[in-house]
């Protein structure tokens, strides 16, 4: 069965985003993004919430047709383009992408499904409020979480109300930039 795996970016204070859904505390530099891909790299489907979807769709398809991306931009905008895409809301009725998945109604079973039919895991890009539903449902399996030097005092929460879960950790990474990279796994 393929894993389900989580990947955010989060405040020394816990918070994904601040409340108006802005990220551009988030410091995102070469060597974090080579060590994110990493990861990505082993996925072949990305699963998103709709506001993380849309940021999605409107920066890695033009990535490939810009002559200033490098290298590592331009490796995942390839695999963007050729990894399944799973989106899951309760509001929209319909994508633009019409090669995107659509869930708006069964999580639980409808990712359990994806996990037992995927040959490479599957990985949740950011989307906090679905990281915290999936959470909640004990859907994953791994969590790839970085730190960021900066106390946000408030915003939308990785993790909130969620029941007690046991991790390991299977490595912990820091860079130059302050940003610490952790890397756990659910302890079986």
């Amino acid at each position: 069965m393929a894993k389900l795996i989580a990947l955010m970016h989060v405040s020394f204070d816990g918070f994904a985003a601040t409340d108006k859904g802005e990220m551009g505390w988030i410091t995102h530099d070469q060597k974090i993004f080579e060590h994110v891909s990493k990861y990505i790299s082993q996925t072949g489907t990305g699963i998103y919430g709709p506001k993380t979807f849309q940021m999605m769709e409107g920066y890695w398809p033009d990535v490939l047709n810009d002559a200033k991306s490098g290298k590592t931009e331009i490796e995942h905008a390839r695999w963007y383009q050729g990894a399944k895409k799973v989106v899951c809301s309760r509001t929209l009725k319909t994508l633009e992408n019409k090669e995107a998945k659509l869930i708006s109604e069964n999580l639980e079973k409808e990712i359990t499904q994806l996990k037992q039919q995927s040959e490479k895991d599957l990985m949740v890009f950011g989307s906090p409020r679905l990281t915290q539903s999936l959470a909640r449902l004990d859907l994953f399996d791994e969590y790839i979480v970085n730190v960021n030097p900066i106390l946000l005092g408030g915003g939308v929460r990785m993790f909130e109300d969620l029941p007690r879960t046991k991790l390991d950790l299977v490595s912990a990474t820091s860079f130059s930039s302050g940003v610490v990279g952790f890397h756990y796994k659910k302890k079986v």
